[in-house]
């Protein structure tokens, strides 16, 4: 007998929004039948990723076999993160993927001209939303840019950028692309996927939060993320369709 389809969806933020963030993908995925489940995550330098993947696993419980998405700068979280909820499925959201022999801060250090918009370098989007706009939100409305904002919130997590972390290769993964990025290139979000976790990568027309602009066709790449018995109840929206506001 096999086991049933995950139903429980673990959602790790950026390090340039909380957790309110994901409103709307909660909200998408709700109207699936999934339920997510989303951590506050602390900006404490002294947390590694084990203290991380620790907290996660006490914030959600006992979930079966969830799936994990890490968005961002959470991407080195996601193995340790994964191992500890004992995930079906590790989905990296334009998320960094940790090169084991090197640490955040030294790959980052060593790729920052291939894997970042040179103009994007050095930018600050918690305290300018004009950087925030043109960075992050270029793909979004104005009622969802302004929203967008409001859910801002600087998480660094400092002690993490500086461990060499190990990946978790025996968990299956699934790379999402955000095609039109313009922070993390997506030409090298293409080439984290296929060099570091030898997986074709999915694309996503969007910009470098789907969370926000694309909300319901991120539910639906997460929906088969979950495996073939995880049947939507619904049919994905159109491109330029919005959650109610």
């Amino acid at each position: 007998m096999t086991d049933p389809p995950a139903r429980d969806v673990v959602l790790l933020h950026s390090t340039g929004q909380g957790a309110a963030g994901w409103a709307r993908v909660v909200a998408a995925l709700a109207e699936r039948g999934i339920r997510a489940h989303v951590p506050e995550l602390p900006s404490d330098p002294g947390l590694l990723a084990a203290d991380f993947a620790e907290l996660i696993r006490r914030h959600v419980g006992e979930l079966a076999a969830p799936v994990v998405l890490a968005h961002s700068g959470a991407g080195p979280l996601l193995p340790a993160a994964a191992q500890a909820l004992r995930a079906s499925r590790q989905v990296w959201l334009a998320a960094w993927v940790p090169d084991p022999a090197a640490s955040f801060a030294e790959d980052t250090g060593r790729h920052l001209r291939d894997a970042f918009n040179p103009d994007w370098i050095g930018k600050d989007p918690i305290e300018d939303a004009a950087v925030a706009a043109a960075f992050l939100y270029h793909d979004c409305d104005q009622a969802t840019l302004a929203w967008a904002l409001e859910a801002r919130r600087l998480f660094l997590p400092r002690g993490v950028y500086g461990q060499r972390l190990p990946l978790a290769p025996e968990i299956p993964s699934t790379y999402i692309v955000a095609a039109h990025d313009r922070t993390i290139r997506p030409g090298w979000q293409r080439r984290m996927a296929r060099e570091r976790l030898g997986v074709e990568p999915v694309e996503l027309p969007a910009g470098h939060c789907p969370n926000v602009s694309q909300p319901q066709r991120l539910a639906g790449l997460i929906l088969e993320a979950l495996g073939p018995g995880a049947t939507a109840t619904r049919p994905l929206l159109d491109a330029g369709e919005h959650l109610p506001r």
